[in-house]
């Protein structure tokens, strides 16, 4: 009797061993791992591609990788992740390029304006009275020539016309209030607002600050995604130039052109940016 019952133990433990197996077997694969660096901890817009690759089936996770002060595209161009998405054409042009890395653009995500934001005055026609007033451009070269067309469109300053798209302080051609520029880099403007009268914030950085990017600016950036001046500070999804055609990246990318995302970005920003796909 104690050997049936022996016995009876042992098949039912070979059985457990059979079936467990055969379960590990049959179990999901794991998910494939895309790593995409960006500047903003701000989860929303993400959340919400990751929601259309779970919709779709996809056994993609997307891992945030937030990269700040590093630059996320040296990071790509070392493998460290695998896409980022921080910023526009121009900057990525050149900052490609000064530093040699071979990335390429794969996805366009949004456009956000630069407006002109203070802690001081209340309006552009106060700031207008102060003598000499300091305000902040961005320190890099791409952003601040398009600092300088906010400050040209307000009526504060005008351009060399040789200067191009990309003019610099130097081009500076008429500056009738004696404006003092001070240079910092574009994601420690905000802080920076309390010592200046003035400043020109990315819209992303302001939000990230707290500001209201639609109530909270003296003068305001205009956006027009047909506006072809407009068209080199759309916002990208940047890739490694050898995984341009890399099929699991293609599918973030069209998860991210989505109804839902683009709801997420006019959320996220106040409708002060346009999802740039649309």
């Amino acid at each position: 009797m104690n050997n049936r019952y022996l016995f009876v133990a042992l098949l039912f433990a070979l059985i457990s061993v059979f079936f467990s197996g055969a379960f590990d077997s049959w179990a999901a694969p794991s998910p494939i791992i895309v790593k995409v660096g960006t500047t903003s901890d701000e989860p929303r817009i993400w959340n919400a591609v990751q929601k259309n690759l779970d919709a779709a089936g996809e056994n993609i996770k997307i891992e945030i990788v937030y990269l700040t002060p590093t630059n996320p595209n040296q990071v790509l161009a070392a493998g460290e992740i695998d896409l980022n998405a921080f910023q526009h054409y121009a900057y990525l042009k050149k900052n490609a390029f000064d530093l040699k890395l071979d990335l390429t653009p794969i996805g366009d995500t949004l456009l956000v304006p630069l407006s002109l934001f203070s802690r001081k005055v209340k309006s552009l026609d106060e700031l207008k009275t102060i003598k000499n007033p300091k305000i902040i451009v961005p320190d890099d070269v791409v952003n601040q020539g398009r600092a300088l067309f906010v400050l040209r469109n307000a009526g504060l300053i005008e351009l060399n016309e040789s200067a191009g798209t990309s003019p610099l302080i130097k081009d500076v051609k008429s500056n009738p209030y004696n404006i003092e520029f001070v240079e910092v880099t574009g994601a420690q403007i905000p802080r920076s607002l309390p010592d200046v009268d003035a400043g020109i914030v990315n819209c992303g950085y302001a939000t990230d600050a707290g500001f209201d990017p639609i109530k909270g600016p003296i003068f305001k950036d205009t956006i027009d995604l047909k506006n072809p001046a407009l068209q080199p500070f759309i916002n990208v999804i940047v890739a490694r130039t050898a995984d341009k055609d890399n099929e699991i990246y293609k599918k973030v990318v069209n998860a991210y052109h989505q109804p839902n995302v683009a709801n997420a970005i006019r959320e996220v920003f106040k409708n002060a940016a346009v999802p740039a796909w649309e």
